[in-house]
């Protein structure tokens, strides 16, 4: 049995644009989810308040303007090379900018609320989405 203690804490931020949502293609080299589709994800850092972490990935992650809703949509558990995470979801209305994909992702789409389940996205991310349409933007 592994370390019960131990358990990963990620955000996943679900940008909303003129009634589509951001998906990003995790590029071949990253060891954790080559080729998924994901929305803009990372972990939360020690201490690091997750609607904090959120708005580092963003800018990281895009270079995007958001306004990120303060109420997550949802949470799920996953697994992360085998080791147990929570994933916690945002829902983000986009401000400004065009995206600036960062080494992590080599492509992306401004997806309907069907394509998202279509590239493969994770099922609990696609269910998110669904439920934070229509946009606030």
């Amino acid at each position: 049995m592994g370390d019960e203690s131990k358990q990963w804490v990620a955000v996943t931020v679900l940008i909303f644009r003129e009634g589509r949502v951001l998906s990003m293609r995790r590029s071949s080299s990253q060891e954790a989810g080559p080729g998924l589709w994901e929305g803009v994800s990372g972990r939360v850092r020690a201490g690091e308040d997750p609607i904090a972490a959120a708005r580092r990935e963003v800018v990281e992650e895009t270079g995007l303007e958001v306004a990120i809703r303060s109420q997550p949509i949802t949470s799920y558990a996953a697994l992360r090379r085998g080791e147990p995470m929570t994933v916690i979801v945002f829902a983000a209305d986009h401000r400004g900018g065009e995206v600036v994909l960062s080494e992590e992702h080599d492509d992306f789409r401004w997806c309907d609320e069907n394509e998202l389940s279509e590239l493969g996205a994770p099922v609990q991310l696609a269910d998110a989405a669904r439920s934070a349409w229509p946009p606030q933007g």
